[in-house]
């Protein structure tokens, strides 16, 4: 898939979430947006997943430790296969395994992220029995800004270091929003990078938009021998769709159906 057809992917499933989002009348839709580029790259060029058999036990790992975000992970996973793309249109219905939250019961999903801060300790003990077992799979665990604020994703942080965890990389979504407000302002973040650099971890600050960057930055994963990556991505909450973006009333709010064409006609799908 060339970079054209990566950004008009990333278009079509950015669509995809406006869609499910409305008809679920569910919320999380810029969280979302937000990080549709960074799943988009991973699922086409970085991850080693084999769609028909989605829990290989040589398969690279990934995380959705920003579990609110999971209408983006199911549009990602029926892209490739892995679920039926049927199954989006139950998303948020009665009776779904297709929650607001990913399950573990659904194909291609490795835990269950509802209450943040858990993934980057579930997948530093995925990346430890790699390393036991002498596997050769990597595990990538995504994660919100606001996450961040989580004492348990800095307990994962020492022990990864500590264990050079190099098949483990962390991304999070720095989009500067949490729920009730902007991140430095509910409880600072800054100096990120360099807190993370203090950890023991191989830091990389990029555009969490640009698939190139994104790209190439993911593939270093691979060559890393000794320390676990941590890639701090600067998105913008509701990427794509102009009324939406940096708007934290997105965090909760519904599209209208007028919105829903208008997103349509915006992403030029």
């Amino acid at each position: 898939m060339g970079r054209n057809s990566l950004h008009l992917l990333a278009s079509q499933l950015r669509y995809e979430v406006v869609k499910m989002t409305y008809e679920a009348k569910a919320a999380h839709l810029a969280s979302s947006l937000s990080c549709i580029d960074i799943v988009t790259v991973l699922y086409e060029r970085i991850l080693r997943l084999d769609a028909k058999q989605p829990d290989s036990p040589d398969r690279d790992r990934f995380i959705l430790s920003k579990g609110h975000a999971a209408a983006a992970l199911y549009a990602i996973l029926a892209h490739k296969g892995v679920i039926d793309e049927s199954m989006l249109q139950t998303f948020g219905k009665k009776g779904s395994l297709f929650e607001e939250h990913p399950s573990p019961q659904i194909p291609g999903v490795e835990a269950a992220t509802g209450s943040l801060g858990h993934g980057l300790p579930i997948g530093t003990g995925m990346a430890l029995s790699a390393k036991i077992m002498k596997k050769g799979f990597r595990v990538f665990v995504l994660m919100s800004d606001g996450e961040c604020n989580e004492g348990s994703v800095w307990e994962a942080a020492m022990f990864a270091a500590k264990n050079q965890l190099g098949n483990l990389c962390g991304i999070v979504d720095f989009n500067k929003w949490q729920a009730t407000g902007r991140s430095q302002e509910v409880l600072a973040l800054d100096p990120l990078v360099d807190k993370w650099k203090s950890f023991g971890w191989s830091v990389h600050e990029i555009d969490g938009h640009d698939h190139e960057r994104m790209e190439k930055t993911l593939k270093i994963v691979s060559e890393q021998q000794n320390s676990p990556t941590m890639i701090v991505a600067h998105t913008v909450k509701g990427k794509g769709i102009s009324f939406m973006e940096d708007d934290n009333n997105w965090h909760y709010r519904t599209p209208t159906e007028e919105e829903v064409l208008q997103a349509k006609d915006e992403l030029e799908v």
